[in-house]
């Protein structure tokens, strides 16, 4: 261990930078804002000289990225099974990356037993325990602002941050639920949300008018609760009293997966059309007037309200789609939590050029303000450099993390020993 620090030094000055991504799922972006996220993350460790190999034990879809044509190794592996001690011995990493705690759980212990000088990271993607805490009180008609965050779900994950080198946490309202409501240290954390390029005067000109566009817009993952509650408040609630007052506008519904979920709401009658996936998630926002989507509940960004300002689409939301993004009175649209008030604005923004010129500019604003890449990336680097190169240090100054690694894997090792026996037993 007493040259750990000098030894990652050497690493990074000669460019030997061996990063392993263990993926929960092979990166969809135009499905989901997770394969967004890692997407974007790819692409800074790729831009910065790293040697990536990505790694999942779930199959591909349709829609998975190529990350072989972006000079990335893509390596299918097994759940509870050696053939991963096998594989990270063999290539080593300097860095090794978890793609949401669940990874970390299973492999946690593997890449500690057989790699214990990398540097460990773990992508929340966002907090998992805040997420469930919120939709069970949802689904109890309990306020969603004040809901019990000291559960099973809680310890899991937050025993993964704490043991992991570093963690990335998407929003900044969930660095302060770790850092003051579990008192985790800050310099385990870095605040790294979605990261976009800054909108040029070039690319904003190519954008449709406000003339041209014609519709109010709902984009979503519909395996994702959230999003299928939120078309349910959309067409019981909201969208009768807009369509009173604009009869003839109409709600496009766009999204990947459990289409058979929301299907009863086509409605053309009413002006109500669902339409599957967008295949191109850009195009159909940019077409739209107005993103319109309420959330119940969730966690970490709604990356729809970041790419429609990318459109230079306004947004009508609530109090939880907004979160992490702005404060109420810069947001690029309008928030809302009553239902009435909602349809009303959104009756507004849709109705009024100036209004929403005004949202439009407010969007364009927050991304280079709040999400811009040049902000974060060196950052990220630069973070990951000098917690490599004091990695022995910064280990012992967070020593409660050595301990779970201790004491908590142990659990998750003879278990996935137990069940990798099991499962050879049974091939037999």
């Amino acid at each position: 261990m007493a040259n750990i620090r000098l030894s990652t030094a050497i690493v990074f000055l000669c460019g030997m930078k061996r990063l392993l991504i263990i993926g929960k799922h092979w990166p969809e972006p135009q499905s989901t804002g997770a394969g967004l996220r890692m997407m974007q993350l790819l692409d800074v460790f790729k831009q910065n000289d790293f040697e990536i190999t990505f790694a999942s034990a779930t199959a591909k879809s349709d829609y998975s990225a190529n990350l072989a044509e972006l000079n990335i190794t893509e390596k299918p592996i097994l759940l509870n099974d050696s053939s991963f001690d096998e594989f990270v011995q063999k290539i080593q990493p300097n860095i090794v990356l978890y793609d949401r705690f669940v990874t970390e759980e299973q492999y946690g212990w593997r890449i500690a037993e057989h790699c214990p000088d990398a540097l460990t990271i773990l992508d929340t993607e966002d907090l998992h325990f805040l997420r469930k805490a919120r939709q069970k009180a949802y689904k109890k008609n309990k306020n969603t602002s004040e809901v019990h965050l000291f559960t099973p779900e809680a310890k899991r994950e937050i025993a993964s941050i704490l043991r992991c080198d570093l963690s990335l946490i998407i929003s900044q309202a969930e660095m302060d639920i770790l850092t003051k409501t579990f008192k985790v240290s800050k310099n385990q954390l870095l605040y790294l949300p979605f990261l976009f390029d800054d909108i040029t005067t070039k690319a904003v000109a190519k954008l449709p008018t406000f003339e041209e566009r014609k519709h109010f817009v709902m984009i979503g993952n519909y395996l994702h609760d959230p999003n299928v509650a939120a078309v349910k408040n959309v067409v019981e609630s909201i969208w009768p009293i807009i369509h009173e007052q604009l009869p003839n506008a109409q709600l496009y519904i766009y999204g990947a997966y459990g289409m058979n979920r929301i299907s009863s709401y086509h409605k053309p009658k009413h002006g109500i059309y669902v339409m599957g996936r967008a295949s191109k998630s850009a195009e159909i926002l940019s077409s739209a007037k107005v993103l319109l989507s309420p959330i119940p509940y969730g966690a970490g960004l709604k990356t729809k309200f970041l790419e429609a300002m990318l459109c230079g689409t306004p947004s009508i939301t609530n109090t939880m789609g907004a979160e992490g993004i702005c404060e109420a009175s810069k947001f690029s649209g309008f928030i809302e939590d009553d239902s009435v008030k909602l349809a009303e604005r959104a009756i507004a923004l849709f109705s009024d050029r100036a209004t929403w010129l005004q949202a439009q500019q407010r969007g364009f604003n927050i991304i280079e303000t709040r999400f811009s890449r040049k902000d974060f990336e060196t950052k990220l680097v630069e973070t990951v450099k000098k917690v490599s190169t004091n990695l022995k240090e910064h280990r012992q100054q967070h020593f409660i993390g050595q301990i779970l690694q201790h004491h908590t894997l142990q659990s998750s090792k003879y278990l996935s020993k137990w069940i990798e026996e099991k499962n050879r037993k049974s091939s037999m």
